[in-house]
Parts: C-alpha cells; structure tokens; sequence
C-alpha cells in the first residue's frame, strides 16, 4: 500500500531492544517485498515466529489446467458450482474452486458457511471480492471486517483464517497474484500519495485498527507454495510452537485491507471511455477493473454501448456480480455469470444491444474485469460450469 500505518506497540525506534513488562524481549520479524528494496512491515511478536514443530504435505485445492482449445469465448456459470447446500460445510480456502489461470494470475470461486484454516499464500498477494456474504478475516496483523462489496487485499506470506458471519452463504471471487497487487502507478506520485485524478483514495482503504492477539501451542497453518503439482503448486501442513497470532504491534506500508466497489468513482465522458479508466487495481501481467452503476456518455451522436473490440495482446475476464449488464442481454448472463473473451477474437455487446443503448443515460451494472496479457486456461470448476452455447450466440444461435 502507499502510505505508512503504526497500530499497537512499537518501539521509538526499528532494530532495537522492545521489551515485554515482565522484561523479556518481543521478537521483530519483518515482512518485505523484493528482499529488502520495497515496501515492507516490522511486527512485533510475543514469541519466536519462526519456531516450527512439525510438517507434512498438504494438498491445496486442484490447480490443473486445460489449455481453451479449441479457442472460444466462454461462459461460466458460477453459482452451478455448489448446489444445494454444500455450502454449509465448505470454508473460503478449502472450499476454493480453480476456474482460469496462467503463469501470472489464477481466478477462483468460493460459496462458504465454515470457517477456514489458518492459511499463508506463499506465492503471491490475493485480491479477494466479497459477491455476497459478511465475514471477519483474522490475520497477523490484526482483523478485517468484510462486507459484500469488498476487495480484500491480502499480501504474499500473510498468516490469516477466514470466518463467515452471516446466515446465508459467504461467495468470493478469488484473484490470486504469483506476485503482488498494487493501485496502478498511474494514480499515485512518484513519492505514492494518491493523486487527483485517481478514482479513489486513501481514505477508501481499511486496515487493521488494533492488533489481535490469541494464544495457543501446536498451531496448524496450511501454506500454499510453489511446487510440482498441478499448476506449480503444492503445499505444506505446519505446526508452530505457538499461535502466530501473537503480534502486539506494527508499523509500516505493508498489510492487509479492504476497499468497497462503492467507493469507486467512475470516469465518465461525452463518448465511450474505454477500460483502462475503470482500472482499481494491477499486477504482474494483468490488470483488475471494475464497472459500477454510473452516467454514460452525453454527446448527440454517442452509442453508450461498448464497440467491439479484439484485445490483440490480453484475455478479458468480466464477473458479473449485480445491477443489469445493459451490453450482454440476450447471452444468458445474469448474477454470477463469468466471461472469457480471448485475445485475438473480436467481441462485444450481443445483437442488438448496440443499437438499443442509444439514448441511454444511466447503466446500472456491477462487474469485476481482469485482464490478462498470457493467455488463460481452463481450471476444473471452469469445465464443470461452462455453458457451451455460448460462443455461438453473437449469430443468434445456441448451438452449432
């Protein structure tokens, strides 16, 4: 993140003696990006954070990936993935079903009602978006309260469990990085504050306000990392001498937070804004934006609907998680729904939504985009939810 935070106790100064009132030592562990030459936080732990117990294999959720061969738009339908109430016995890490990815990003969906094992991505930072649901998300550096609505901003390494609270199902839509997620570099000055013309500030992300402090020994945490399985992926069962949720302060511009799609102001103009105006968040080989209910365009002549479009150099995923998708009726996309528009393959609204946006003036939609710049494939909750009409139906037609 851009700007510095300090929460609970820290000493006057970093590297020196921080002393419990009984007189012992807290142990400083701090957590950084690129080695030591970005952003990072110094925590402040009752005990040794390092001291392990025991370890075993642990197998995350499946990774396997199909290329998209042959090479078609696709459409997923999400909320096929966890009929009735499977649900209720599933957690938001576990319970995580692989739907795309490449060697840059991998897009997952969840419906939950337990709560997860503690859990570290050691592979890169997650960006987690709250469809539906409430939860509180415990981690090292303190908790987060979720709301539908939220991205989640989780960094690499960061211990942390996810606990529902409400009575109906907890849906997350999943981005995880192989490295890190930012606000574009565009928004910020070149010393990181937010400038003018970003769609949102600092003051829309929410931190850790306190530190969470649990006891406990023999503490299980689940780590995913890179490995031979399928995807690169692997993962390994921890046991820590004690709960690592032992932090009685930090300080620095590295940690968790959210920030709500609501937030989000949007960039409007006389005639069609393209994407890049409605980007809140980047990584490694991709962007993330989000389209949220606002005005359209205001010149005489405008067509609000969106041209169609080939991205030469990028895959183009859109959840569609509220309002009405004004440019996709006629598709069967509705709440839930997933795109996969390849790059190399023109698309764009279906027949007729070109024409019939005009005179429109207000769009009330909800998605989340993702843009990649390698090519996306299948993962298995992809295949198990795919509409296969759906590449036909720019020609009228639901089937070959």
């Amino acid at each position: 993140m851009p700007y510095y935070r300090r929460v609970g106790e820290v000493p006057p100064k970093r590297h020196t003696q921080f002393r419990t009132p009984e007189g012992g030592l807290y142990y400083e562990e701090l957590m950084g990006e690129e080695g030591f030459s970005s952003d990072s936080s110094l925590l402040y732990h009752r005990h040794i954070p390092s001291a392990i117990v025991d370890a075993a294999p642990w197998e995350p959720p499946d990774a396997t990936l199909t290329p998209n061969r042959p090479l078609l738009p696709r459409h997923l339908r999400t909320h096929e993935l966890f009929p009735g109430k499977q649900w209720a016995d599933a957690d938001p890490v576990t319970g995580r079903r692989v739907l795309l990815g490449n060697a840059d990003v991998r897009i997952a969906y969840a419906v939950s009602g337990a709560t997860s094992p503690l859990y570290r991505n050691a592979i890169g930072d997650e960006c987690v978006y709250v469809e539906a649901g409430t939860a509180v998300v415990e981690t090292v550096f303190g908790a987060l309260n979720a709301r539908q609505g939220d991205y989640v901003i989780i960094p690499r390494a960061t211990t942390h469990r996810w606990i529902p609270t409400g009575e109906l199902p907890l849906r997350t839509y999943i981005i995880e990085a192989n490295g890190h997620i930012r606000p574009p570099r565009r928004y910020l000055s070149r010393y990181g504050q937010f400038l003018e013309h970003a769609p949102y500030c600092e003051r829309d992300l929410h931190a850790p306000a306190e530190p969470l402090l649990a006891e406990g020994e023999d503490v299980e945490v689940l780590v995913k990392h890179r490995g031979d399985g399928p995807g690169g992926v692997a993962g390994t069962r921890y046991r820590y001498a004690r709960h690592p949720f032992d932090v009685v302060g930090w300080d620095g511009c590295l940690y968790p937070c959210t920030f709500n799609i609501a937030d989000f102001e949007p960039i409007t103009g006389r005639v069609h804004q393209p994407p890049p105006v409605h980007q809140v968040f980047e990584g490694d080989n991709f962007v993330i934006c989000n389209f949220v209910p606002r005005k359209v365009d205001y010149h005489p002549l405008a067509i609000p609907v969106p041209y169609y479009h080939s991205n030469v150099d990028s895959d183009e995923v859109m959840f569609y998680c509220g309002g009405d998708y004004e440019a996709r009726r006629g598709s069967g996309i509705g709440q839930g729904s997933i795109s996969l528009h390849p790059g190399g393959i023109a698309h764009g609204p279906q027949p007729g939504a070109y024409e019939g946006g005009i005179g429109r003036e207000f769009f009330d939609e909800l998605a989340v985009m993702v843009d990649t710049f390698r090519p996306l494939e299948l993962g298995e909750g992809a295949l198990a939810c795919e509409d296969p009409g759906y590449a036909w139906t720019w020609s009228g037609r639901r089937t070959r």
